[in-house]
């Protein structure tokens, strides 16, 4: 019966299977989708020398003004958040691998004496519940290790989503930055020019009045656009992990050029639901409800079954050898609530997938929408309303060469060049940013930034003519 029993405990242990840590703590498939999604390297930093490796690339990066590539790529190397997402794969490895080991057995030793005669009782007990469970949990946490695994992916995009983004905010704002800068000299010259002829009676009070009043607007549009320029850059340091001395990196003097056309997405909402990181970790999150609801169905009456070896020996008997069972009576918990509650736990992630995908559907359309939409505005900018202020302006230029027009109208018009080339720049930094929502869209969830987050700096400064 021993050699018996002792079989049964070798066969139950080989159907388990070996329980092990994997080379790469799960990281690959990380990698392989940055890599797919992204073209950026992406590192999981474990030793000294790893993060000496970072610490290289880093230094490497931050020797040149960041492109919105750099900046993805010293993101996710840099982000200290990112590396902590990346330690919950160890997390959910370790949970994986203890569900495939093999439970403990208890042994228990007992010493009863009655009179001269000593009884000394060995016993051997396996957890007979757990070993007939081991299969079903090992899934269970293969699925929760996958899921994980994808919310790590997710969180590598969604950084380098939002490193995007920002950049193209500091960039942006670093321009109108300049712009309010040029509209504070024109208003300033002309409350100069205007103080100086009103002095000599050569202009009316109400004139000098108005002057002034813009270029004190105008030094109040800078002071915002300073601020918002901090503010950017600091969103962008955040997300690049950087402080001390390497908080001074330098950025590209204006954004991108718009592309010819904006891109082509007719299978916009396939693709969508083929590479969605939040669809597939909903569905995964269903698959892993289930496989728990078959294991408490399984487990229902056998949570606490175990299997002994006893022995038992006196000093004035012969040996006593056999085997035990043990396991509760289900006379007042048959599982029958445990199974009622995995059912609409499972119900509830069946829900939660579908509404997940539909989700996913619409932001991915409505991010598309975005995206056309601030091309059309860019490019209108770009073809039609800067060439129309270059026009104006050169015809008004010409006209103040002739003595038809005073000083201030020419102040007055470059003003208002000057406010056509800020929004334009403004456009194109919607565009930018819807380009990034998109990119993200067909991966995970977007921020769906609103397009025309307010009046740039500049333009707010240089609404009034100074008449």
């Amino acid at each position: 019966m021993n050699a018996s029993l002792a079989l049964s405990a070798l066969a139950l242990s080989l159907l388990a299977g070996c329980a092990s840590f994997s080379p790469d703590g799960g990281f690959g498939a990380v990698e392989t989708a940055a890599k797919a999604h992204t073209g950026k390297a992406v590192l999981w930093v474990r030793s000294d020398e790893q993060q000496a490796s970072a610490d290289r690339r880093v230094a490497e990066l931050l020797q040149r003004p960041l492109s919105a590539d750099d900046a993805v790529q010293l993101a996710l190397l840099n982000h200290r958040g990112l590396q902590a997402a990346f330690h919950e794969l160890g997390v959910a490895e370790a949970d994986f691998v203890q569900a495939g080991l093999l439970p403990n057995p208890g042994f228990s030793f007992g010493r009863m004496t009655r009179g001269d005669e000593v009884e000394i009782e060995r016993g051997l007990h396996f957890n007979l519940g757990r070993l007939i469970a081991l299969p079903l949990a090992r899934r269970v946490e293969q699925r929760r290790f996958e899921q994980v695994q994808a919310q790590a992916a997710l969180a590598v995009l969604s950084l380098a989503a939002d490193t995007r983004r920002a950049w193209v905010d500091a960039v942006a704002a670093e321009a109108a930055l300049r712009y309010t800068q040029q509209v504070l000299d024109a208003a300033e010259a002309g409350a100069e020019l205007a103080r100086r002829m009103a002095r000599v009676g050569n202009f009316t009070k109400l004139q000098q009045a108005r002057e002034q009043a813009f270029a004190a607007e105008a030094a109040l549009g800078h002071a915002r656009a300073a601020q918002q320029r901090l503010a950017a850059r600091e969103r962008l340091t955040r997300l690049l992990g950087l402080w001390g001395e390497q908080t001074a990196f330098t950025l590209p003097e204006r954004l991108p050029d718009l592309p010819a056309a904006p891109d082509e997405r007719p299978d916009l909402e396939r693709v969508a639901m083929a590479q969605r990181l939040d669809v597939q970790g909903a569905r995964l999150a269903t698959e892993q409800t289930a496989r728990a609801l078959g294991l408490t169905k399984t487990t229902r009456f056998v949570n606490v079954l175990e299997l002994g070896l006893v022995r038992n020996s006196s000093n004035e008997a012969p040996v006593q050898r056999g085997w035990e069972i043990g396991f509760e009576l289900p006379l007042f918990d048959w599982g029958t609530a445990r199974t009622a509650r995995a059912e609409s736990v499972y119900r509830q992630a069946l829900a939660r997938a579908a509404q997940t995908a539909i989700d996913a559907r619409s932001e991915v359309r409505e991010a598309y929408g975005a995206y056309r939409s601030a091309w059309d505005i860019a490019r209108h900018h770009r073809d039609e309303t800067v060439p129309l202020a270059a026009r104006v302006s050169e015809e008004n230029l010409l006209r103040y060469n002739g003595m038809l027009i005073g000083v201030f109208e020419l102040l007055a018009d470059a003003r208002a060049q000057i406010a056509a080339v800020n929004a334009a720049l403004q456009a194109q930094r919607d565009f930018w940013r819807a380009e990034a929502d998109l990119q993200m869209a067909l991966v995970g969830r977007p921020s769906l930034a609103a397009l025309g987050a307010g009046p740039a700096p500049a333009l707010a400064a240089a609404g009034g003519d100074g008449h």
